[in-house]
């Protein structure tokens, strides 16, 4: 009986982002590709991708069937899969997640910071964005003006928007203050839905602008605070648990 993730070898290669199809077929040719220790001679041939050894030059290639990266996501960069002409998260990434269809798990602003999700789960991107899943994403923003305990109220009882972007009513939400100098203020946000800016119009219909935003958290996954802006690394197997928690409660 086949394995469950049996491929051709040329195929395992490109979805390890060892290169394209034709680039993979030179390396077996060249006899720079072992399989289980054993010299590949052909290209199409079939491999256990969850249990065979493959080598290219030496080095151990890994195969997960899925990956779930967190990156801090910088200033500057769109968050999306691809840009003719912009630079995009993908960007920041080695091939290998573009070659296994990763995406980002919702959306950061251009100019917004933080805690991004990127999964080649893309039903798990679905659910995890789902405005009927209602996960709650916490950010830190910097805002141009004082807030103060009426607009912890006002954010409690639900905000009517109505603006250059539109108008909606925003759901309840958390405010905390944290610090204010008299000019401006930091903040926590609390929110469990993702309307267009919604963080950045919510803080500016109480007068104070947003002048810069991070995200901190999504559902109980917390950004490592290790990780500077334009760094990323593969979720640790706990993280990618809550990530399905998160996911999964109604």
């Amino acid at each position: 009986m086949a394995a469950k993730n049996t491929m051709r070898l040329d195929k395992l290669l490109t979805m390890l982002g060892e290169g394209t199809r034709a680039q993979a077929k030179d390396y077996v040719r060249a006899g720079r590709v072992t399989v289980n220790g054993v010299p590949a001679r052909d290209s199409g041939m079939q491999v256990d991708a969850e249990n065979a050894r493959v080598c290219l030059n030496g080095r151990a290639l890994e195969y997960k069937a899925v990956r779930h990266v967190m990156m801090n996501k910088p200033q500057g960069t769109l968050t999306t899969a691809r840009d003719k002409r912009q630079k995009t998260v993908m960007d920041l990434l080695p091939p290998l997640y573009a070659a296994m269809d990763c995406m980002p798990a919702g959306r950061l602003d251009k100019d917004t910071e933080g805690l991004l999700i990127i999964t080649s789960d893309g039903q798990l991107a679905h659910r995890i964005i789902s405005p009927k899943k209602d996960v709650t994403k916490v950010y830190f923003a910097r805002v141009d003006g004082v807030l103060d305990e009426s607009d912890i109220a006002a954010f409690a009882a639900g905000l009517h928007i109505k603006d250059s972007d539109g108008e909606f009513d925003a759901r309840p939400a958390g405010l905390e203050i944290v610090s204010t100098d008299g000019q401006t203020s930091e903040v926590r946000v609390r929110v469990s839905e993702g309307k267009y800016h919604q963080v950045k119009r919510m803080l500016a219909s109480r007068g104070a602008p947003v002048v810069y935003l991070k995200r901190l958290q999504i559902g109980a996954l917390k950004l490592d605070p290790a990780l500077e802006p334009g760094q990323w690394r593969e979720m640790t197997d706990e993280e990618a648990e809550l990530l399905e928690q998160e996911a999964n409660d109604a």
